[in-house]
């Protein structure tokens, strides 16, 4: 067994978690998790697999990946898409070294072609004021005839409007006030809202409810865990795959809910019937989703 076999499989125990447990949670043939914790890696599809899987373990016990990859490099096999990144990165250098080249070539024509477009830009800019010109003395004359129009008109319009005003006033005064109205209250509607997210745990604020009752609904197969903020267990087990089951827990009395997820990809979660949009996109890995109930008194 390798030191890194001996980690996972003692951070495994340690979450008192079997290897069906984990076939469950990670969707990695059973086969394969004991290959990982053998060292053995013979028996994998390749490479990608390989580091693949160890990177589903490590999530599925809170370990970080990329640590783990790290500290373990020199008994993980490289993928192969890192030596194709190294030849990429040296043919992408031999084709811009190439490239310098060919603009130095090419500058002087572009230089050449800028000054002509300036003159020509230039003797563009003289013909157009000239005309702008003449056309504006046209404008002019046509404009101080539609001024004195326009003049006659607005003082018609004024006289019409004093009139309308006298006969306003009039109305007004003569009418009875009308009694004012309360506009109803509007109640606040239930708030859901993400407020952090750390690695695989997002945490929501729940505002507005008048109660706080958590469903979870599964389309697939799926192991979930209820906790509140103190750690007591509400609800732990796995929803079997093929029929869709469903589990609602009251937690109204509590501040807190704490909702781990083996499949986020297959689980949905309800929040007093409003279904929680997962801030990180549900996939096959483990998901841990923290509601802070915010209390209307608080």
């Amino acid at each position: 067994m390798t030191e890194l076999g001996n980690r996972l499989k003692e951070a495994r125990i340690a979450k008192n978690l079997s290897l069906d447990d984990l076939q469950t949670i990670t969707k990695i043939q059973k086969r394969y998790l004991v290959g990982i914790e053998e060292g053995n890696y013979a028996s994998m599809p390749g490479n990608f697999y390989v580091r693949a899987f160890i990177k589903q373990y490590a999530e599925a016990l809170d370990l970080n990946p990329d640590e783990i990859f790290e500290t373990y490099k020199n008994e993980i096999p490289a993928s192969h898409n890192d030596e194709i990144h190294h030849l990429s990165r040296v043919n992408t250098h031999k084709a811009i070294s190439k490239g310098d080249s060919k603009v130095f070539d090419f500058l002087p024509k572009v230089l050449i072609g800028v000054f002509v477009i300036g003159i020509a830009s230039l003797l563009y800019y003289f013909i157009a004021n000239h005309a702008s010109d003449t056309k504006n003395e046209t404008i002019s004359n046509d404009r101080e005839q539609v001024k004195l129009e326009k003049s006659t008109k607005l003082e018609k319009v004024k006289a019409d409007e004093v009139t309308k005003k006298a006969e306003t006033k009039k109305d007004t005064e003569t009418a009875k006030p009308n009694k004012e109205t309360t506009p109803p209250v509007d109640t606040p509607k239930q708030v859901v809202t993400a407020v952090q997210t750390q690695g695989n745990t997002t945490t929501y604020d729940l505002k507005n409810a008048d109660k706080f009752v958590i469903k979870i609904v599964s389309k697939g197969q799926t192991w979930v865990s209820i906790k509140n903020g103190k750690q007591k267990t509400f609800f732990q087990g796995t929803l079997k795959k093929g029929t869709t089951e469903s589990q609602a827990q009251d937690l109204s009395a509590e501040n807190m809910a704490v909702i781990r997820v083996g499949n986020a990809a297959d689980t949905d979660i309800y929040i007093n019937d409003q279904k929680l949009e997962y801030a990180i996109p549900a996939t096959a890995n483990v998901q841990n989703i923290k509601i802070q109930h915010v209390l209307k008194n608080e």
